[in-house]
């Protein structure tokens, strides 16, 4: 029973090794995410049709935007999904990098330290994360959460729970990074890519992607194979926390000020995004198309109940009804799978 259990394992961390080498395009096809993307694309120009402010280059470019912020945080929670965890403090870190930016420029610092400094606090607190889950083996669920309340108040603390709006002699460069643009898009949306590509490229073509992907699949197998996975999860912690810092500058650009409210919730956001894009809440699955593309269509839908005067508050019922059918159609996937 032992030889043949193992087998299986075996098997499933092969087998999940082995999509990483299928083409792109039948990657694409193959997964959540095109069909997401396709859904984006028709809502889209329903609400082309529909309306006649959706497809205006400001309303575009606003809607573009907007969703790139999520979409940045979405890259780390990605990775930390397909390692097979969760990561539920993303918000209060974006809240926290954007506050120790605001307190050093507002203190006199140039652009380029205070950023320095906003990202190596919001590593540290992966790294944190990272180790209390590896090593401590405190389930995600639970270090994530309550990271969630200590970064937050940390960010209430340094900043005395005030609005800091003034950024010192670098403030027009902040606000041309985050809220500026370059050949008509918008500054955050270039990072996304950006950043998107390599972390695209990481998951795929590095030793570090395959291990993440091993050990979201079966973390014992993993082990088995001699991959260090206490190091691969700290270090996919400090991948997540450091895309929320990063979004957090941005935003800091863009918003010209920083609260201490600045993120909230925008954890359910980000996991949204990720699971309508097709990444698996059970680790081993997950791509960077999908959840930018799922980012986007939440962004879409938040846009389109603005456009047709649904009230906001609708919101969270359409995301809400999104997760859960996303996951259900993954469940009813992989039961078709097993049974074949």
């Amino acid at each position: 029973m032992l030889e043949k259990t193992d087998a299986t394992e075996d098997g499933r961390l092969e087998a999940v090794i082995g999509r990483q080498s299928h083409t792109f395009v039948g990657r694409i096809v193959g997964h959540q995410a095109f069909w997401v993307f396709l859904a984006m694309v028709a809502a889209g120009l329903s609400l082309t049709l529909l309306t006649e402010t959706f497809a205006t280059p400001q309303n575009l470019f606003n809607v573009t935007r907007n969703f790139a912020f999520v979409g940045i945080v979405a890259l780390g929670m990605t990775v930390v999904i397909i390692s097979g965890g969760i990561d539920l403090s993303v918000g209060s870190v974006l809240c926290l990098s954007a506050m120790v930016l605001a307190i050093t420029m507002n203190a006199g610092w140039g652009l380029v330290p205070s950023a320095a400094l906003a990202l190596a606090v919001s590593a540290l607190v992966g790294l944190i994360n990272g180790a209390l889950i590896a090593y401590v083996r405190i389930p995600s669920f639970v270090v994530t959460l309550g990271m969630l309340s200590v970064a937050r108040s940390l960010a209430m603390v340094i900043s005395g729970n005030r609005v800091v709006f003034q950024f010192g002699p670098d403030e027009k460069l902040l606000f041309q990074l985050g809220g500026g643009s370059t050949f008509s898009i918008a500054n955050p949306v270039i990072a996304l890519f950006l950043f998107g590509v390599a972390t695209a490229l990481l998951l795929r073509w590095t030793r570090w992607g395959t291990h993440v992907f091993a050990i979201g699949a079966n973390e014992r197998a993993a082990g088995l194979t001699g991959i260090a996975v206490a190091r691969v999860k700290v270090s996919v912690y400090v991948f997540s926390s450091l895309m929320a810092g990063i979004a957090g500058v941005l935003e800091a650009g863009w918003l010209g000020g920083v609260t201490t409210n600045l993120g909230q919730s925008m954890e359910l956001s980000v996991i949204a995004a990720t699971v309508i894009g097709g990444a698996n809440l059970l680790g081993g699955a997950g791509t960077v198309f999908g959840s930018v593309v799922g980012a986007a269509l939440i962004e879409v839908i938040r846009n389109s109940l603005i456009l047709l005067g649904i009230g906001t508050f609708w919101q969270g019922a359409f995301v809400g009804s999104f997760i859960v059918l996303a996951v259900a159609f993954d469940r009813i996937r992989a039961y078709r799978d097993t049974e074949s």
